[in-house]
């Protein structure tokens, strides 16, 4: 078992890699071979979890929402990056999470009523406050970077329209490599509406909400199901999987009792992989690294050469 654990550790740069850092092998890749729908049950068939970075997966250094946090994450591991969008007063899409400036910029101010030269201007900070070299990154230059290496999920900000979000995902030909979070049906239909092919990651607490979605007119096979951040729900995972849907748990969240600050507090790392084994599909954690390499020790983390997942090159 310790054998396989520094393996693990090993696979997904937590044996020497410093943040930021080129992994010699040049990174992974997810990339659908048909269908973004098609990748994920390949996946669920192979018995593998994805996990998703929250906010890019940001740690020292390396700000959240950034296209170097992203990089930096997907060199280390085979993983989804989920961001967020809003935009600015002049109609530019950007990566940001919160509507006011100050807690991770150099700004100051409701980010939405500035001009896209002002926001351009300022930088990210860190976690801990930290000016770093990397600014706002507009949601064009996130996607070209994503473009044939892994897949975006999108948060929508109070200001980014829909319509605009999804025109500039079919500007980039992304649509089969986004999945684009809902949080209630008439939301999720709207986004199906506008784009019919994409997936969409819908809050669903019971097989009566999935049942609500479809009778809507959202195809079950365009819903993964995001189970909520709090309580692992193997019955419910299990209705889902006789759907044929995915299944999104988070770990994620800021407050000391998230199951990610538990599980960092007491050291029980494998607990990730118990979240796959009872039928977790896709882990949205705020530890990307620490949850590959649980996942990587009970051979759960995808491998390279399976369902559209590649390394190096």
């Amino acid at each position: 078992m310790i054998a396989r654990l520094v393996a693990a550790a090993a696979l997904v740069g937590l044996a020497g890699l410093a943040p930021g850092e080129s992994n010699a092998r040049g990174g992974w890749r997810l990339v659908p071979e048909t269908s973004l729908s098609a990748m994920l049950d390949c996946l669920e068939a192979e018995g593998r979890t994805l996990v998703s970075a929250h906010r890019g997966g940001p740690s020292p250094g390396l700000p959240e929402n950034a296209i170097a946090t992203m990089d930096a994450v997907l060199t280390a591991i085979p993983a989804v990056m989920e961001v967020d969008v809003a935009q600015s007063a002049d109609g530019v899409l950007f990566l940001l999470h919160d509507d006011r400036l100050d807690r991770t910029t150099t700004g100051e101010g409701v980010a939405a009523e500035k001009p896209w030269a002002d926001l351009a201007a300022l930088r990210l900070t860190d976690g801990a406050g930290w000016v770093t070299p990397y600014g706002i990154p507009t949601l064009a230059e996130a996607l070209d970077w994503a473009k044939g290496r892994t897949v975006l999920q999108l948060d929508f900000k109070r200001s980014a329209p829909y319509e605009a979000v999804i025109d500039m995902v079919r500007e980039k030909g992304m649509e089969d490599s986004v999945i684009l979070i809902a949080y209630s049906v008439p939301a999720a239909k709207k986004l199906h509406d506008l784009a019919p092919e994409a997936m969409i990651s819908l809050s669903v607490e019971s097989p009566g909400a999935l049942a609500e979605a479809v009778a809507a007119g959202i195809p079950a096979e365009r819903i993964i199901a995001f189970t909520g951040t709090r309580l692992a729900r193997p019955d419910l995972y299990a209705a889902l999987d006789e759907a044929d849907v995915e299944v999104i748990f988070g770990t994620l969240g800021r407050s000391p009792n998230s199951i990610d600050n538990v599980i960092a507090r007491f050291g029980t790392d494998e607990r990730y992989a118990e979240l796959s084994q009872g039928g977790v599909d896709v882990i949205a954690t705020d530890r990307p690294r620490e949850a590959a390499a649980a996942l990587a020790a009970a051979e759960r983390l995808p491998e390279a050469g399976v369902c559209g997942v590649e390394q190096g090159g």
